[in-house]
């Protein structure tokens, strides 16, 4: 059976993530409702615009179900505006501003400049293999803070920009855009065997390079 994610499609980057994840074999659901999250196996929460998208979470009644299921131990992936919405703390949002506070962090909101100050650089993810991932980073939010039992998986500017803690994943740029499949890979293993490599997915390989998949 494949693994069910949910992509959340309230705004922002989500097709980019629901199409990498059914180029790997995964069934990808667009999420706007609260009855879309049923039988999910993980959920996407994609980059956007944060404050935007934390009023249409309100609005559309998704906010409590979906911290019910976080709490419950839903895997999830959050990228750029993302990793703001599942921070603890968030630096530089609007006062009523709420996130689910599923990953120890402090964030500081677009803290690596405007839309015009995006910028690509290869990162070092040993999780992922030798290769380098090509990361793209637009109106990044920058962790200030990361709580002891976060396990920082890269680092760029000497700062965590990849991060996990239990069965959330966060990323302060947009891995959807590399055009390199690892870390929707690795998050699907998470979900399909959390912690245990005896019982992932062979055919579900990881791919090992950006090469390989362009």
């Amino acid at each position: 059976m494949r693994p069910r994610i949910g992509v959340l499609a309230l705004q922002g980057a989500f097709a980019a993530h629901a199409r990498a994840f059914t180029e790997l074999g995964a069934e990808a659901v667009e999420v706007r409702r609260p009855d879309q999250l049923e039988g999910v196996d993980g959920l996407v929460m994609p980059g956007g615009e944060s404050t935007t998208m934390s009023m249409l979470l309100e609005s559309s009644g998704l906010f409590d179900p979906i911290a019910k299921r976080l709490a419950d131990g839903l895997p999830v992936l959050g990228t750029c505006a993302g990793m703001i919405l599942l921070a603890a703390e968030v630096v530089d949002g609007r006062p009523d501003q709420r996130s689910f506070g599923a990953i120890d962090l402090t964030v500081r909101r677009n803290a690596y400049g405007r839309q015009v100050d995006s910028f690509e650089t290869d990162l070092d993810v040993p999780e992922l293999g030798p290769a380098p991932f090509h990361a793209v980073f637009i109106r990044a939010p920058r962790v200030d803070r990361a709580g002891p039992d976060v396990e920082v998986l890269a680092s760029w500017d000497d700062r965590p920009v990849l991060a996990r803690q239990g069965t959330v994943t966060v990323a302060a740029f947009h891995p959807e855009l590399s055009g390199d499949p690892r870390i929707h890979s690795r998050f699907l293993e998470e979900v399909i065997a959390p912690r245990n490599p005896e019982k992932r997915l062979s055919a579900m390989p990881l791919a090992s390079s950006r090469e390989e998949v362009v």
